[in-house]
This record gives structure tokens, sequence and C-alpha cells, in this order.
């Protein structure tokens, strides 16, 4: 867990983020049962084909020592199948869908939401369309607080904290001068009764010159940040590049991703210790992408300025992996990576011993990805919310969910692993394989939640 601190973050931004500052069912319906070691089959995944990713990282050497500063560089572009294929919704699912679909509309209407409740409704997946789960995820996310009566207040200070933020942070020196004498322009014209006057000549100290290269020039500032905006940019343009939403030259797809680069260039320049890390653009989109596309416009136009505080939220959990200082630490990911390691051991040993050490491939080499991307590169865009509506709702938090998803992985490729060598196995967790993510997610909530004594339902 993130130390309280961790992430700095102005006192402006205030309530902004809180918490800084302090197989399908048979048998008449009868539930599968998950024997250890079982093999779950390919399946075509269910849901609204959202598009397949062509390009999306993995590493470059089998660890997390190859990185560039404080950043992790261990990305590269890698195939994926070129399109998913859709497949068949049962009655029973279409009936489940709606009940959850109205017993959220149900809570999201009350004066007091019932929070424990909603998680129960969004582990089992929040039904698309009108809104629901940009309303959920923020909730589970504690950006909107259990009194619905307060949501349009908090919102609107939320946004406005926002904006200044990016007004202070984002536009150039010279940009921000000029939006302040405008302001101060304008209050005196207003103070003057609108008395048109001569012009003001507004000075220029040698801090805010471009060509200053003093520690404390705004300048000097602005430019340092250059490169990482450059890099932002790089990562966008191959962010889903088979959606449109994310990827091409339309005013939409442009709009978004530039949208995307104000999120991530403004958490930078407030976390330097941490700035950007290839990888956060794929943690940010699903985020954006349940924001943008809520049914409420104005929530929809103010996706921006909502996606930002519940990037910063949902990253507080998990920042520390993205520090390479911090690896071998306690909150770092080499410690979480053991963990992993530990539940696959008290859950299958005998898959534990062949990956350890028969073949040695050891968690570093495929889990560093699916930990700290938080599952966002392994599966299709409509099973990536789905997994989040879990991830989001557990009462042990995102990390322990993670983990158990991360295990529940491996032993649903048991039989292929046991008969695999190093080179098969590791191709095949890189590229884990279409599967059915509701049978997925079953054995990974069948484990323990006690990450201390973790146990797999038989």
């Amino acid at each position: 867990m993130l130390k309280k601190g961790k992430l700095k973050l102005p006192d402006g931004l205030g309530i902004l983020v809180p918490g800084f500052d302090h197989k399908e069912e048979e048998n008449g319906g009868s539930e599968p049962i998950f024997e250890s070691g079982e093999e779950l089959e390919i399946m075509e995944p269910n849901g609204v084909e959202l598009g397949r990713k062509e390009n999306e990282y993995e590493f470059d050497d089998l660890g997390v020592n190859d990185r560039v500063g404080d950043k992790v560089d261990a990305f590269r572009t890698r195939k994926r199948p070129d399109k998913d294929r859709s497949g068949q919704v049962s009655v029973m699912d279409v009936i489940a869908a709606d009940e959850r679909r109205s017993d959220l509309e149900y809570e999201f209407s009350q004066k007091e939401i019932n929070l424990e409740k909603v998680k129960r409704i969004a582990s089992m997946g929040v039904p698309d369309g009108v809104g629901l789960r940009a309303t959920a995820w923020k909730l589970l996310l504690c950006y909107l607080s259990p009194s619905r009566n307060a949501w349009e207040k908090e919102l609107t200070e939320n946004r406005q904290k926002y904006a200044k933020l990016k007004e202070e942070l984002l536009l150039s020196p010279s940009a921000y001068t000029r939006v302040r004498a405008d302001a101060m322009i304008s209050a005196e014209l207003s103070r003057e009764g609108d008395v048109a006057g001569p012009l003001k000549r507004q000075g220029i100290s040698h801090g805010d010159h471009p060509l200053s290269v003093g520690k404390a020039s705004a300048w000097d500032h602005y430019f340092k940040h250059t490169e990482i905006a450059e890099q932002i940019d790089r990562d966008l343009q191959r962010t889903h590049p088979d959606m449109k939403f994310f990827s091409g030259k339309s005013s939409f797809s442009k709009k978004n991703r530039e949208a995307m680069r104000n999120i991530l260039l403004l958490f930078a320049k407030l976390n330097p210790a941490i700035c950007y890390v290839q990888g956060m653009n794929e943690v940010l989109a699903p985020i954006f992408y349940v924001f943008s596309t809520d049914t409420d416009e104005q929530n929809a136009l103010n996706a921006e300025a909502d996606s930002f505080s519940c990037f910063v939220r949902l990253l507080s959990d998990s920042v520390d992996h993205f520090c390479q200082q911090l690896d071998n630490s306690p909150v770092g990911i080499l410690s979480t990576l053991s963990r992993l390691a530990k539940l696959l051991k008290e859950n299958d040993e005998e898959l534990w011993k062949h990956l350890e050490f028969t073949t040695q491939v050891k968690p570093q080499f495929y889990a560093f990805r699916w930990i700290t991307l938080l599952l966002s590169q392994e599966f299709n865009f409509q099973s990536i919310l789905r997994i989040w509506d879990s991830l989001l709702s557990n009462p042990f938090g995102v990390q322990d969910m993670l983990l158990r998803i991360c295990c529940a992985m491996l032993l649903c490729m048991k039989s292929r692993l046991l008969s695999g060598d190093f080179a098969a196995n590791l191709r095949l967790l890189q590229h884990y394989p279409d599967i059915n993510i509701e049978h997925l997610l079953r054995v990974a909530q069948d484990l323990n939640a006690d990450t201390s004594s973790y146990s797999l339902s038989m």
C-alpha cells in the first residue's frame, strides 16, 4: 500500500484526492465445480466488440532491471490476434444483467447509496449502457460520496480545481502570464466601471524569459517536461490502435488523446519522483473511455477532470511498483511478485515447482506487466472493463483481487504449463489466450480473500 503523502499533490488539489493529506452454468443451473489444475477451454469473449489491440507492450528482457532513470523501460510492441471473435450470450446471462442494471439504477436513485451493495453488484459485472459503469467506478474509487445530494457540489469543486491545475502547470509561462494579466485587466476595468484607458505594458522578469537557464526559471521547468510529453504522445499513438475512440486522425480521437496527454503530463509534474512511466497510458485508457462514454452529457464533457482524479486514486494502491528505488522494499514490485509465487504455491505446489524449478519461468518474466498495468494488456477491451469491475469492487482492495486473478490465470492453464518447457510457457503467459472471463473470475474469487492464508475451494 502507498504510504500517505507518497503522491505529492499541491494544496490547491483540495478534496480532489482526499486521503493524501490525511463454463456457463450447467446441470440445472448449478455452479460449475473447479478442480485444481482444470484448464479452461479457449472461448470467444462475450460482449460488445470494441476492437482488438494490434500493438501491445511486452518485455525487452525477462526481468525488471531494464529501466531508464526512475522509469520502467520494459515494454515493446507485440502482436495479438487481429480481431475479437464475438461469442454468444445465454438467455440467463441477459436476465442476470437486466437484474443487475435494475438494482444499480435503484441504488443510484437513493439519497444515501449503499456502497456495500454496489460492490456486490459490480463484482458480478456492471451492465453496459445508461452510464452505470461510470457512476459505479466513481463511487468505488471514492471520487463520489455515498450522499447523492453532495454529488453536484463535489463534482463542480473538483472540476474547477482540475482546471486551475491545468492552467498553472500545463500552460507555457508566457501563456499563463497572459491569462493572469487578462484576468487582472478585466478585474481592474470592472472596478473602474469599464472606463477605457491606455493599455499597460506587461513587464517580463529575467526568470520569465524563455532563454533563462536558471533553476528558478518557469521556462526551465517547462522545457524539462518536453521529453516526457513526447514519450506520452508516442505511447498514446499506440493505445488500442483498433479502437476509433483512441486511434486515428479524426478530430474525435485527437481530442481524446489530447485529454489523456493532459492527465498523464499533469500527473508527471505533480509527482516528479515517479514522473511518467511507459504503460501508464494503458492504465488510464479504461477510465477515460468509461467516463467519456457516460450517457450523462455533462459528465462526458468533464471526463478529463474526473479521469485525472480517479487515475490518481487507482495508482495510489500500486504506484510503488513503478519506482525503481523501491523494487526491493516491502512495497516494491519484487515483493508483490513474491506474494504471487507464494499464493500459487499454497494453492498448487505441483504447478509452482514446475514453473519455479523445472522450467524456471519466474513471475517477473510474465507477471510484471500483469501487475503494473492491472491486466490492461492481457485481454480484449471489453474483458478488461469486466475485470476492472471486480478489481474496483473487491472489499480487500485492488491489489488483493489482482493477485488472485493472476494466480487464477496460472491455475487455469495448468495442464498446458505442466507439459511445456521454458520457451513454450513463457510464450503462453506473455500472450495469454482468450478464455471465459466469468469462469476465470469465479476461480479467483474462490481464493481466500485473506492474503496470509489463501485457499482454493474444491
